[in-house]
């Protein structure tokens, strides 16, 4: 066989889009992958409990569902299957008050009346907004920096006044957006909230603009989740790719980019095997663990690595999957049928919590993400259980704990515990019984994340920062916010270069369109007729 026209360093989702990019253009396209299956941060597994399903890391999709990328792909004829939960996402409190995020757009903004009068058209007048712009957002988020056309059109359409109003909403602190525009505490939860889906806490430049279009992101396409669990998501894009003639390697670590004359020609993997390729070398890894590990340090700038010194990850993140016997009882009504509820008690908690992380000490009351997910698919549990996890944030570098139980990091068993409990007390404190339901339990602590899949440095999830001063021209390094490196043929195809984390594919598929654009330097590659999946 000859040498395939590009290799993919990773099989996590911008590798696996990457690859079927360049598949699509005809290109002979080979993926290597480090673990003993492909997927990266999109995986699922019966490690709980053998009659529950859950997702080892992402689980909800709104950025899949709305990326023009994965949507162009159309896996649905590759077997993906998506499904929601009778609600996208609510926060309970402990009065028993709850703001609901619903694809019914009525039914959101009622719950935000619940709170104060005129959040409900506060909320419909932000919305009317997004299907104004967020098509061209969206393109102006997906594409590779700086973004002209969606750019121009979303010029065109806001003007320059009113674009610079919007522009000044997006970098606004998640606190801050919500006091312009709720007079209530539902739909200020509810932005800030989402905002530190990534680690954007209430105070930090950027968050309002990152919660809105979570929020936004909810109201127009839900909060998905592949029936079955997030591994159909991950295998569709593997049908896909083997249809068009893609062969993927699992087992396959690579340990070296082999460069010869200032340009990328092949990789070497940890049993000394070289793999050629023709045309480029696409890695979805995070940039530290590129440029620190496969690529010799004579073959990268010094400038580079001296930015990369200064890349900041984001928080790390601790999991905890439960096999509950029962659907959680929560007192607020309206969390009962979200698949993705907040925990947490207001605002100010949330800046209290991020507060505690800024300092470096382990959060004494977490802010969880919870998933219910048996309530969003049916198939991850039997009848009448929950199939359940929710994460918190804890700092990369522990100074400290902010309670009294001395965590430090090690993260053995006994911190595990700690830490889980802290979780299971926030969500008890809203559903009484909660704990009485377990029949299972694992505690995902950052060294274990990182240990499943390399890409997630101390249990980070985003592959860096989403604050302002790691975004667009600034991601992963001070440049150009494109998938291009010093080294010719070699590509960035991992959530570290823009537009960041999510389940999107766009770095993957920005790394793949900006390889087909590269002169050519070798002979043009043939068209291939789909050929069955080899090795």
């Amino acid at each position: 066989m000859s040498a395939p026209d590009a290799v993919v360093v990773g099989a996590g989702p911008n590798g696996l889009v990457a690859a079927n990019v360049l598949a699509d253009a005809g290109w002979r396209v080979v993926v290597l992958e480090a673990q003993g299956e492909p997927g990266g941060a999109v995986r699922s597994d019966r490690g709980v409990h053998p009659d529950y399903v859950h997702d080892l890391f992402s689980a909800f999709y709104p950025l899949a569902a709305a990326s023009p990328v994965i949507r162009a792909m159309r896996l649905e004829e590759y077997g993906l299957r998506w499904t929601h939960a009778p609600t996208v996402l609510a926060h309970p409190l402990s009065d028993g008050r709850c703001p609901v995020l619903s694809r019914d757009l009525r039914r959101t903004a009622s719950s935000l009346a619940g709170f104060a009068a005129g959040d409900d058209g506060a909320w419909e007048r932000l919305y009317r907004l997004w299907r104004r712009v967020g098509d061209d957002l969206l393109g102006c988020l997906f594409t590779p920096f700086p973004p002209v056309l969606s750019g121009l059109r979303l010029a065109a359409r806001t003007g320059p006044s009113d674009g610079l109003r919007l522009a000044r909403t997006m970098l606004l602190p998640a606190r801050r957006f919500g006091e312009e525009h709720f007079a209530g505490e539902g739909g200020r939860l509810l932005i800030a909230g989402n905002a530190l889906h990534a680690d954007l806490g209430p105070e930090s430049a950027l968050g309002g603009g990152f919660g809105w279009l979570m929020c936004m992101l909810g109201q127009a396409y839900g909060f998905p989740v592949p029936t079955g669990g997030a591994a159909d998501l991950t295998g569709a894009l593997v049908r896909r790719l083997r249809a068009r003639g893609g062969v993927l390697h699992c087992r396959s670590a690579v340990t070296r980019v082999v460069v010869r004359g200032g340009r990328a020609v092949a990789v070497r993997t940890e049993d000394g095997a070289e793999v050629p390729a023709r045309r480029a070398v696409l890695a979805d890894l995070p940039a530290p663990l590129l440029y620190g590990r496969l690529v010799a340090e004579d073959d990268v700038p010094a400038r580079l690595r001296a930015d990369l010194r200064r890349f900041q990850w984001d928080f790390s993140t601790v999991k905890v999957d439960w096999a509950l016997a029962r659907p959680i009882p929560w007192t607020a009504e309206g969390a009962h049928g979200a698949g993705t509820v907040h925990v947490a008690d207001g605002v100010d908690d949330l800046t209290r919590f991020a507060a505690q992380l800024a300092m470096g000490r382990v959060p004494d009351v977490p802010f969880t993400v919870l998933g219910q997910m048996t309530t969003a698919d049916a198939t991850r549990s039997p009848a009448g259980t929950e199939s359940a996890w929710g994460y918190t944030h804890v700092p990369q570098e522990i100074r400290g704990d902010a309670g009294d139980d001395g965590l430090s990091g090690r993260w053995d068993e006994r911190e595990k515990d700690v830490v889980a409990a802290r979780v299971e007390a926030g969500i008890e404190r809203l559903a009484p019984g909660f704990r009485a339901s377990i029949l299972a339990r694992r505690v995902l602590t950052p060294p274990d994340l990182e240990d499943r899949n390399a890409a997630l440095v101390g249990g980070a999830v985003n592959q860096g920062t989403t604050s302002l001063h790691q975004q667009l021209v600034f991601r992963p390094v001070p440049g150009t916010g494109r998938p291009r490196t010093p080294i010719r043929g070699l590509y960035l195809a991992s959530a570290t270069a823009h537009p960041g984390g999510g389940v999107h594919g766009a770095p993957g598929a920005n790394a793949a369109r900006a390889a087909l654009r590269a002169p050519r330097t070798a002979r043009s590659p043939r068209r291939l007729r789909p050929r069955p999946f080899l090795g």
